[in-house]
């Protein structure tokens, strides 16, 4: 498929699916006319990459771990290293804590909106 239904189809701008494929996220072959050509497989892998930035990892740790994904199912493969694994904790942790402050905020905001309706 060429880059303009793999935006469509994943709701991701063609400026991003190039950027993917110049950090080495996503892979495309040339047309002889040197258009891109994705496998329909670059659905999935779209997919996971955006779950991934949303989790917020930077493209250099996703471009890590996307080798140790299976991208129909986004489970993992058995490829990951050690270094991997400990980077990848960390990144973990770090979620952790940020899931932590937000439902601190929740609760505050809870708080005032009760004290706010006289509760």
């Amino acid at each position: 498929m060429r880059i303009g239904e793999l935006a469509r189809r994943t709701g991701v701008s063609e400026r991003s699916l190039r950027y993917y494929e110049k950090q080495g996220l996503l892979v495309a072959e040339r047309t002889p006319g040197g258009h891109r050509e994705y496998p329909e497989a670059a659905v999935d892998r779209v997919v996971r990459i955006q779950e991934l930035f949303a989790a917020g990892l930077c493209s250099s740790k996703i471009a890590q771990l996307l080798p140790c994904m299976r991208d129909a199912d986004g489970r993992p493969s058995a490829i990951a290293t050690p270094r991997l694994v400990a980077d990848l904790s960390a990144e973990r942790e770090r979620i952790d804590r940020m899931i932590a402050d937000l439902v601190r905020s929740r609760e505050t905001l809870d708080e005032v909106i009760d004290t706010a309706r006289g509760r």
